[in-house]
């Protein structure tokens, strides 16, 4: 993934068919400092993605012919782009398994833009790895797992690990702090840098990461569910199966965030960005 010189703005891969929905986005990325390109449909944001290489896509789940989860395979397929979901409020399971497939975060549609603008700067923050860079060579090891965060790699008996974004800042975040226990609100917080958000968001990133990292993801031995509290890495002995298997979505809570802007309604999208 391209990281812009600092002072310059990120380009940001807006994919949806409703044209009002784009239009509105577009303008308060671009207002707020971002490069946008657009496009309508799947193959479109292939192609553009191919053509001029995104720092971050916001991606629609409902796309005409290819849909957004086809598209988001994709793009994680060709490398560690960044992807935010716009979904439905009632597609819960399609949303879920948008993160499963590797997307990194979601915005539920009616939807405030000024959240959506706020989602990017911190996926973009997390992928750059706002944190001080350690010295060249400073692993974080854990068993077979080895991570270098300054080179934002991590292996397993030696072998590259494919992770995402928040998969490599999760099992990062999990490595530094070994042995302690971490609820799913603290790693909200710590690791996406939210005060409010989906807490199934969490879940599912820790299923996804077991998958990646544990010999038999179903009974862990590495991270391990703390029962009433969340998840803490364990490198001594095994623990019990994750309570939090295929089919449950964990603790949830709703976002709190602030007054949607329902952005189908064109005219007043277009005054509400005038006057920010």
């Amino acid at each position: 993934m391209r990281n812009p010189p600092s002072g310059t703005g990120a380009r940001v891969l807006v994919v949806d068919d409703d044209l009002t929905v784009a239009e509105v986005v577009t303008g308060y990325l671009e207002r707020a400092g971002y490069a946008v390109d657009r496009a309508v449909d799947g193959p479109g944001a292939l192609d553009r993605a191919a053509a001029r290489e995104p720092d971050l896509v916001v991606l629609d789940l409902m796309l005409p012919g290819m849909d957004g989860l086809e598209v988001c395979r994709r793009l994680r397929a060709r490398g560690p782009v960044p992807v935010i979901m716009l979904t439905a409020r009632g597609d819960e399971d399609d949303r879920i398994l948008g993160l499963e497939i590797g997307a990194d975060d979601y915005v539920t549609k009616p939807f405030s833009p000024r959240e959506l603008v706020l989602r990017v700067e911190s996926v973009l923050r997390r992928s750059r790895a706002a944190e001080p860079a350690p010295r060249p060579g400073a692993y974080l090891r854990a068993g077979a797992l080895a991570l270098d965060p300054a080179a934002r790699r991590a292996t397993k008996h030696g072998v590259d690990l494919a992770l995402t974004v928040r998969e490599f800042d999760l099992l990062a975040h999990f490595l530094r702090h070994p042995g302690r226990a971490f609820g799913r609100e603290e790693l909200m917080r710590e690791v996406w840098g939210w005060d409010f958000g989906d807490l199934s968001t969490v879940t599912v990133h820790v299923r996804r990461l077991r998958g990646k990292v544990e010999d038999d993801p179903g009974a862990p031995r590495l991270i391990q569910t703390v029962w009433g509290v969340g998840y803490r890495l364990e490198t001594g002995e095994p623990g019990a199966a994750d309570p939090d298997g295929p089919g449950s979505l964990g603790e949830s809570g709703g976002p709190g965030t602030e007054a949607s802007v329902t952005v189908g309604d064109a005219a007043a999208a277009r005054e509400d960005g005038s006057r920010s």
